[in-house]
């Protein structure tokens, strides 16, 4: 045996019916009960098993504004979130590049949750001993999950924001023994940017398309950003269409790319109080901010009892009941976001905003029971007050000069903390870097399927 990798090339996780008859044979007659089975690697995709998208569209009924938004929904992913793309695209290319031995290391997954349950969940799948480094204030399913799924955890000090006290811990394992620890590193490494360039980004250009959405165009992708993976998608698909607005979405209790900001806020996944090293900050048109209490409150009423009951008195009961187990805390952000995107841009009927629901609500069912109950009133208040009443402010867009600060406040966190070098900084301000780095793509292509052929 060459080594311990069996999955998919990142044209399999896009386009699923590519991959081998024998392999989906296989995957097709997994149980349903059976989530740790190692080929659900193959289910690593935004399509289902008959190849129809993972997908749902919030009409003008329920969000108030004329323009579509179109959400990619993760719940059915492996491990219940798409981060175990990034996640199994990461430890792929560090297995290739012969940068980890499955008899030798533990990987360690720095992460604010969902990338630390995708670690866990693909570590074990391939045979690797593992430890998810996050937050103590994160939820408890997450350590669950992590733990379920055989991974070790370290809970550092914080909360969603406290990015850095994880950083140095991971810092700290490696220093301490070197030749145990290897560190997988969502926010600097480039395997996250190409799942989500070439699988994300293609998958919805594929969608608006395929599924003939309004004018079959994409107006807008609008992402929080917590390690910056899934907003390299907006990459690609401005590739496609050239004036498309790409929207940064963060926290207003830590608005660090709009106002240089700090702080502690409760959208667990995103707004990690430094610039990312993988986020293509020259390439956004603007940021937005969100309050964490909004995304939570409409978390709340899109999954609790009395917020369903109202919702369908104003549109489709199915629609409501199908979007009840879609929805996370970022997910709800991501959709204020949207709203308030489609408002400041003055979007029309037939023009599409994308954005994804990253998790669900079993991931939360703990931060849920901590909010104040809700009536059939206090739902129809909060859902006017946070949807439909929604102002576009805290909305910053880009010049010339904005992305130059975006860009100049990885200095602080990569070269001085991180022991990055400051020409990699430099280059990343050229559009040319990204470009390279997504074409890597094909390289990666051809290597994993001659690993696969020495498989046995």
């Amino acid at each position: 045996m060459k080594g311990r990798i069996f999955g998919p090339t990142y044209e399999e996780m896009l386009y699923p019916w590519k991959v081998d008859e024998k392999i989906k044979n296989r995957v097709a007659k997994i149980p349903a009960d059976d989530p740790l089975n190692p080929l659900h690697l193959f289910n690593i995709s935004w399509r289902t098993r008959d190849q129809s998208f993972k997908y749902f569209i919030l009409p003008p009924a329920l969000t108030g504004i004329k323009a579509n938004i179109v959400v990619l929904y993760a719940k059915d992913f492996p491990s219940g979130s798409h981060k175990v793309g990034p996640t199994y695209s990461v430890l792929m290319e560090e297995i290739l590049e012969k940068n980890v031995d499955v008899n030798q290391h533990v990987l360690v997954w720095p992460s604010t949750g969902n990338y630390g349950v995708g670690g866990a969940w693909v570590s074990s799948r391939m045979s690797y001993k593992s430890m998810v480094i996050l937050p103590e204030a994160m939820s408890q399913e997450r350590f669950d999950l992590i733990r379920f799924y055989g991974s070790d955890v370290i809970a550092t000090k914080g909360c969603e924001s406290n990015v850095k006290e994880i950083y140095d811990k991971a810092k700290e394992l490696k220093k301490d023994q070197p030749e145990k620890f290897r560190i997988l590193n969502q926010f600097e490494n480039f395997a996250n940017y190409r799942f989500h360039y070439h699988v994300t980004g293609n998958t919805m250009l594929d969608l608006v398309k395929e599924e003939k959405i309004g004018d079959s165009k994409i107006a807008s992708v609008v992402l929080t950003v917590g390690s910056a993976g899934t907003i390299a998608s907006a990459d690609r698909v401005k590739e496609a269409f050239p004036d498309l607005k790409i929207i940064a979405g963060e926290p207003v209790q830590c608005p660090t790319l709009s106002l240089n900001g700090y702080g502690d806020h409760d959208i667990q996944g995103i707004g990690d109080k430094h610039v990312t090293w993988i986020h293509n900050v020259m390439n956004l048109d603007g940021v937005v901010q969100i309050d964490d209490m909004d995304a939570k409150t409409l978390l709340k009423v899109f999954t609790s009892d009395k917020g369903k009951s109202y919702l369908k008195t104003i549109v489709d009961p199915d629609l409501v009941d199908f979007l009840s187990d879609k929805l996370g805390i970022s997910g709800c952000a991501n959709i204020i976001a949207a709203i308030k995107t489609g408002k400041f841009y003055n979007l029309k009927e037939g023009q599409n905003i994308l954005t994804v629901a990253t998790d669900a609500i079993d991931r939360y069912h703990s931060v849920m029971a901590n909010m104040p109950v809700l009536t059939e009133d206090s739902a129809k208040s909060a859902y006017e007050r946070i949807v439909f009443y929604q102002e576009p402010s805290h909305f910053y867009e880009a010049t010339k000069e904005n992305r130059l600060r975006w860009h100049n406040l990885k200095y602080y966190t990569w070269i001085e903390q991180q022991d990055k070098d400051i020409e990699s900084l430099n280059r990343m301000q050229d559009q040319a870097f990204w470009k390279a780095e997504a074409k890597k793509v094909h390289k990666v292509e051809q290597a994993i399927k001659a690993w696969r052929e020495d498989y046995v």
